[in-house]
């Protein structure tokens, strides 16, 4: 009886076994640091720096952030990654009817600069990398970190950091999206000209293949929509003017890592490839950084069972293991607990101290691309780089990334695939251990960590008392600036900078904006 054949979760048929005459000798990756990339972004990887171990937290209101900042940092974490609560990630104060139920719950609310000198109250901006993961308000919470970094007198030009500012992903798979898309992608493009000059440290964008993952899209799907997005990006900043070298080299992306280790690793090399290429032949970069495809790494959220959480912590080893043989320069470990709740303490330390295990432990960091040469690893990339390559020919069919979107291509595809992915599960085709096999009768009770439903009282205190002690003038005449740049051609950016520095607040400059460019339904 013929057993049926393996695939990846991409689809992707596997034969029993590999050899030289599955590598294609005209495919040449050539050395780390050296074009198309392959390899990784840095002659020596990490045998001269570790990647930035990242924990993504963010709870309540900026005091209680400010407390996990602080002990994650006490831990050996070396890099900050912020989750925003929902009302801020939609551009609404505290106090709004829409914030209530969510303030504080799936990150941390911030209504003013005054939260934001809260946040970070202790913690040097200048010595410390920050992540921020925020997208239709990006332009907004990256004034506040520049206004914050400003009052401690740190140099901007030296401050490192990401903000997300990827809005058409949230069109096709996350949702958290204000304006229509030819104002939100004109807040991006004004994002990489103003920080192009004034902060040149600064990761102007993380285009994010994680939530079109986590929406249940293949492994293929993630990196072609992605890199598809990326174009997009490229194109309308062209457009808008700006040198393809001058920004280019401050793109930075952000992938999911899942369970099939040797797809996923497959999948960041064939990334760095493809996108090498694009950015040579397509948009004619030559500064070979703005050819180096950089990016951030978390483990996969959707891949975290609530049945026996303790389960979790091999699923995240493996995925954290395949970012790092994948060559990632940032990485974000979940923590067991995560199907349920937000993080506890103790689990967010088991979490970063996996990562401190692969880098201090495992040997993987000796050497370079240690799976490079695999017959398995070297076929897995060349087959995902020509699925890519399919996608982006389709999506550039429909008019880029904007037209695909309208049309629903992207959501329609995805959906297909969660489709099939649930129907394995269901059908036993795919072992989830512990959901459909290997399940116990009993679980053990976890200790869950619990957001207060009197946070939202206290913040809305404290806005309140920011409103009542600030200038309203100073906040009127900076909003009416930022209506005027919204309604002409100006770059917005320095009247949202003007705006926080008067402790206008998220809500009130995004009132505006919505005001100016509408509401995309």
């Amino acid at each position: 009886m013929a057993t049926p054949p393996r695939k990846t979760d991409s689809g992707i048929t596997v034969r029993q076994q590999y050899g030289p005459a599955d590598i294609d000798p005209a495919r040449q990756p050539g050395d780390a640091g050296s074009f198309p990339f392959t390899r990784g972004v840095h002659p020596s990887m990490y045998r001269s720096r570790l990647w930035t171990m990242r924990q993504y937290a963010g709870f309540g209101t900026a005091r209680q952030s400010n407390e996990r900042y602080k002990y994650l940092l006490s831990q050996g974490t070396t890099g900050l990654s912020v989750a925003f609560d929902l009302p801020t990630q939609m551009g609404f104060d505290s106090d709004h009817p829409m914030s209530e139920g969510e303030v504080g719950k799936v990150g941390v609310a911030i209504d003013t600069l005054a939260d934001m000198e809260l946040l970070f109250d202790g913690i040097a901006l200048r010595s410390i990398s920050t992540s921020m993961t925020i997208n239709a308000t990006a332009a907004i919470l990256l004034c506040m970190y520049v206004a914050l970094a400003k009052k401690q007198q740190a140099d901007l030009s030296a401050i490192s950091g990401t903000i997300q500012n990827d809005i058409l992903k949230e069109y096709i798979a996350r949702g958290t999206h204000i304006y229509p898309p030819q104002a939100s992608m004109r807040l991006v493009t004004d994002t990489f000209s103003w920080c192009s000059t004034h902060l040149p440290s600064w990761n102007t964008i993380s285009i994010s293949g994680y939530h079109i993952r986590e929406a249940g899209s293949t492994a293929v799907q993630e990196l072609a929509f992605t890199l598809a997005n990326a174009k997009e990006y490229v194109r309308a900043a062209v457009a808008a003017g700006l040198d393809v070298d001058r920004f280019a080299p401050r793109l930075s992306f952000f992938f999911n890592a899942h369970n099939n280790l040797f797809e996923e690793v497959a999948k960041f090399r064939a990334a760095r490839t493809l996108w090498a290429h694009i950015m040579k032949e397509e948009f004619g970069a030559k500064n070979p950084d703005s050819m180096k495809l950089r990016f951030h790494t978390q483990t996969a959220g959707s891949s975290l069972t609530a049945q026996q959480i303790d389960t979790n912590v091999p699923r995240v080893t493996l995925q954290a293991l395949a970012a790092v043989l994948g060559g990632t320069q940032s990485l974000h470990t979940n923590a067991k607990d995560e199907a349920l709740a937000l993080p506890t303490e103790a689990s967010a330390r088991l979490a970063l101290r996996t990562q401190q295990v692969i880098a201090f432990e495992s040997g993987v960091t000796d050497t370079v691309d240690p799976l490079a040469g695999s017959y398995y690893v070297e076929a897995l990339t060349a087959e995902i780089e020509a699925r890519v390559k399919e996608y982006l020919a389709a999506v550039d069919a429909l008019g880029g990334s904007v037209k695909a979107i309208e049309q629903q291509y992207f959501q329609t595809e995805i959906a297909d695939s969660a489709y099939k992915y649930q129907r394995a599960i269901d059908e036993k085709q795919k072992i989830i251990v512990g959901v459909n096999e290997f399940t116990v009768t009993e679980e053990e009770k976890a200790e869950l960590l619990k957001v207060d439903e009197s946070i939202r009282d206290e913040q809305i205190r404290d806005l309140q008392r920011v409103r009542a002690q600030r200038n309203n003038d100073a906040v009127r005449d900076a909003l009416g600036g930022l209506a005027a740049a919204a309604k002409g051609t100006d770059n917005v950016l320095p009247h949202i900078l003007r705006a926080v520095e008067a402790y206008a607040s998220v809500g009130e400059i995004s009132d505006v904006l919505r005001a100016e460019w509408g509401v995309y339904e």
